[in-house]
C-alpha cells in the first residue's frame, strides 16, 4: 500500500472516530434550536416585546395622567398632543390605552401563574397517587367544565371583581382545569417508567420522586400551557369588561376601553379599534409563541421530524 493510500485511510478513520466520539446534543439544546428556527415563534416574541415596550414607555412619555379629564378638549381626534385622541370627558386615549394594556397583560400573567400552580398541584396529585385522589380531582375538573363559564364569571365578578386582582383570581379558578388535565396525563405516563421504578427501589419517597424525577419532565408541557393561558385570560377579561362586569373605571383595561367606546363605533371608530387591535395582536403573538414552544419540546412535532 502506498503512502498516499495509507494517509487517506488514516484520514477516513479519523473522521469516523470523530463522528463516533462527538458529544450528542441534549434535549434542551435541541429544543432551543428548534424554537429559534420557528419563524412564527420569533414573530410572536418580537411582537410581545414591542407591545410591552409601548405599554411601559407610553405613560411615561405622555405628560397626561390616565384619569386626567379636560372637558374643553373632549372627543378630539389624533394629534401630536394626543396621538390617539381624547374620550368623552377629555382623557388622553393614548395613555389610557397603554395603561389598559399594562393591566390586561398583568391580569393575564397573574391568571396564568395562579391557574398553573393550582392545576399543576392537583393534576400531579391525581396522576401520581391515583385511586380516590384521582377520582376527586377528576370530578372537580368535570364540575368546572360543565358549568357555563360566562355565567359563573359574571356572578363571581359582580361579587368579587371590580379590581384587577379580583378578576385574576376569578379567572384562575375557572382556568386551572386545562393544565390539571395535561399534568395528570403526563404524570400518569411517567410514573410507570423505569427511572421512577429505580428511584422507588433505591428508597426514594413519593415527594422526592414527584418533585425530583417526574415534574421536571412535565415542565415543557406546563410552559406551553402557560403561554396559551395568558392569551385566553386576556380574551376572557376583555369579554367581562365589554359586558360591564370586569375591572371598574376609571382603572383602564383594554376590554373596558372597548366597552366605554362601543356607542361611538359609527361616529368615532378609532376609539374601539385601537384597544381591540392591541387585544388581537397580543393574543396572536402569545399563540405564536405557544406554538413554537410546543413544537420545540415535542419530539413528535414536524419540526423534530425534519431533523
Amino acid at each position: 500500500m502506498t503512502d498516499s493510500s495509507t494517509a487517506e485511510l488514516e484520514l477516513d478513520l479519523g473522521d469516523a472516530t470523530e463522528g463516533l466520539t462527538a458529544k450528542p446534543k441534549s434535549f434542551g439544546k435541541l429544543a432551543r434550536e428548534r424554537f429559534v428556527r420557528h419563524k412564527l415563534a420569533m414573530v410572536g416574541i418580537a411582537g410581545l416585546v414591542l407591545v410591552s415596550l409601548v405599554f411601559i414607555v407610553g405613560p411615561w412619555w405622555s405628560p397626561w395622567a390616565f384619569d386626567e379629564p379636560n372637558v374643553l378638549n373632549r372627543r378630539a381626534g389624533p394629534s401630536w398632543e394626543h396621538p390617539f385622541g381624547t374620550d368623552t370627558i377629555g382623557r388622553d386615549l393614548f395613555v389610557r390605552t397603554t395603561m389598559g394594556g399594562r393591566y390586561s397583560l398583568g391580569i393575564g400573567a397573574l391568571v396564568a401563574v395562579l391557574a398553573t400552580v393550582i392545576g399543576t398541584a392537583l393534576g400531579a396529585a391525581a396522576g401520581f397517587f391515583g385511586k380516590w385522589v384521582d377520582t376527586v380531582v377528576s370530578q372537580m375538573i368535570n364540575l368546572v367544565l360543565v358549568v357555563p363559564a360566562i355565567v359563573v364569571l359574571s356572578v363571581i365578578a359582580i361579587r368579587f371583581g371590580a379590581q384587577p386582582i379580583g378578576i385574576a383570581v376569578v379567572l384562575a379558578v375557572l382556568l386551572w382545569t386545562r393544565i390539571a388535565r395535561v399534568v395528570r396525563g403526563v404524570v400518569m405516563q411517567f410514573r410507570e417508567q423505569e427511572f421512577v421504578m429505580a428511584a422507588r427501589a433505591a428508597g426514594a419517597g413519593n415527594a422526592r420522586i414527584l418533585f425530583r424525577h417526574i415534574l421536571p419532565n412535565v415542565f415543557g408541557a406546563i410552559i406551553v400551557e402557560i403561554t396559551l393561558l395568558i392569551g385566553l385570560a386576556i380574551v376572557l377579561e376583555s369579554t367581562l369588561s365589554f359586558l360591564g362586569l370586569g375591572v371598574r373605571p376609571p382603572t383602564p383595561t383594554l376590554g373596558n376601553l372597548v366597552f366605554q367606546a362601543k356607542g361611538d363605533i359609527n361616529s368615532d371608530p378609532i376609539r374601539v379599534l385601537l384597544p381591540g387591535m392591541f387585544i388581537v395582536v397580543i393574543v396572536l403573538c402569545v399563540n405564536f409563541l405557544g406554538d413554537g414552544l410546543r413544537d420545540a419540546v415535542d419530539p413528535r412535532s414536524k419540526a423534530a421530524e425534519r431533523e
